[in-house]
């Protein structure tokens, strides 16, 4: 019996066949091969300076646009909401008691009820804009990168930039997230390397000072972002990671990890166990046959503007450390993950629908703890080097406020401050 095919269905099994073979021809040329070879045809630099200048255009529309329309732009500050000026407590007090009264200074008993007024302006100020909070929110641009999620100012402006939002929405969720899940499959199934997982999401990454990669037998320590500061990281060498034992989609990724590289995962229970985790720590670091372990010793993700305390831990070993600054660029997409708002399926889905992830890592020169110098003290110094680097705000917060209640030792610290104005005041005081 003889078979008739219809036309059409040939012409569309030709089609699929000669798509097929030209999606695996420029996925085998341009992604898996560099990817072993470690080379890089510049395609992405050049998709990076096209995107910077489609942003320039759309920021200057919506300017414009506001202008003709008599709109207020919003204008994110990018230190603080808040003026303020780096005055002490003692100056600020005598300011507020110069204005509230015309007595001298000099005569004023040891406490005035004007001296409230300081503390109630500090708090409301804490509470609309402190140090620690803005930390865990995603930076506002000043440009507006074509995602509604980083500009107050996304609005109808004109057809031509509602046309260019809408095209790249296209572009985002219709091309570049389906080619970076195919890529996430083709890395499990192939068992591909950490630059795959950089090109799946279209990851420019600038290193500096190569020289000073860390070695085997020391612990690497970087301030912390996302989760995919460990490719950033891995992608230009391998570490032995340290951390805490997840379930879910992070539990399912802990355990793969572990089987290609000796990695260091603690129980809930064991993490409060200081002489265990240092134990183990010190065991690996010990072998100088095993690879440097990673730690980020905030303890949590920063939104990259700043690096916040470096828990003591990690510095007690005793051994080299190799400091690392990681700078992420917020104009193609914002790579702080908010844990307590988003979860990991919810932000990689956003990192693989945002433009690309654009950061710069800085090897800083090894560092080892001095013999008049604690854990703490190292700690804070290596901090101070990466923030440094890394143009980022030193602070001395803990990161873990964000879930926590602040210390006792805070609100001491400043009553401390306000006793000792008031007893400096008092001996002037005797002494004329």
């Amino acid at each position: 019996m003889e078979l008739l095919f219809n036309p059409f269905d040939n012409l569309v099994c030709i089609l699929l066949g000669i798509s097929f073979t030209v999606w695996f021809t420029l996925l085998l040329v341009f992604i898996i091969v560099p990817a072993i070879l470690g080379v890089s045809f510049g395609i992405r630099r050049l998709y990076m300076k096209s995107l910077l200048k489609i942003f320039e255009w759309a920021t200057l529309r919506i300017e414009r646009g506001a202008k003709e329309k008599n709109h207020q732009l919003y204008k994110p500050y990018s230190n603080a909401i808040i003026a303020k000026e780096p005055t002490s407590l003692e100056e600020e007090i005598k300011e507020i008691r110069r204005s509230a009264s015309n007595r001298d200074l000099d005569s004023a008993p040891e406490f005035e009820m004007s001296d409230i007024f300081y503390f109630a302006r500090r708090g409301v100020a804490s509470i609309m804009d402190d140090e620690v909070t803005k930390r865990f929110s995603a930076e506002e641009l000043e440009s507006w990168n074509l995602l509604t999620r980083s500009n107050y100012n996304f609005q109808y402006i004109s057809l031509r930039l509602t046309v260019l939002w809408g095209l790249g929405l296209l572009i985002r969720y219709g091309f570049l997230l389906p080619l970076r899940m195919k890529n996430l499959l083709s890395e499990k199934v192939h068992l591909m390397c950490y630059r795959i997982c950089v090109r799946a999401l279209t990851a420019i990454i600038t290193y500096h000072d190569s020289e000073n990669k860390p070695k085997n037998g020391g612990i690497c320590v970087a301030n912390h972002t996302s989760p995919i500061d460990v490719i950033i990281l891995a992608s230009d060498g391998c570490y032995a990671m340290v951390g805490q034992i997840h379930g879910g989609l992070m539990g399912v990724i802990q355990r793969a990890m572990v089987k290609a590289c000796p990695h260091i995962w603690f129980e809930r229970s064991e993490v409060k166990d200081r002489h265990l985790v240092a134990k183990r720590l010190s065991d690996h670091v010990q072998d100088k046959s095993k690879l440097p372990i990673l730690i980020f010793p905030e303890g949590t993700c920063i939104n990259n503007t700043s690096v916040m305390m470096f828990k003591k831990g990690s510095f007690e070993i005793g051994t080299t450390v190799y400091p690392v600054a990681i700078k992420y660029d917020p104009r193609f997409g914002d790579a702080f993950w908010n844990s307590s708002k988003f979860g990991m399926v919810n932000y990689l889905l956003r990192m693989m629908s945002s433009w690309a992830i654009v950061c710069s890592v800085w090897y800083l020169p090894p560092m080892s703890r001095e013999e008049d110098e604690d854990a703490v003290q190292f700690a804070n110094r290596v901090k101070s080097a990466i923030a440094r680097q890394g143009g980022l705000v030193d602070l001395l917060w803990d990161g873990g406020l964000k879930r926590e209640k602040v210390k006792d030792t805070f609100k001491e610290e400043q009553q401390k401050l306000y006793s000792k104005m008031l007893v400096g005041t008092q001996e002037d005081r005797s002494r004329s």
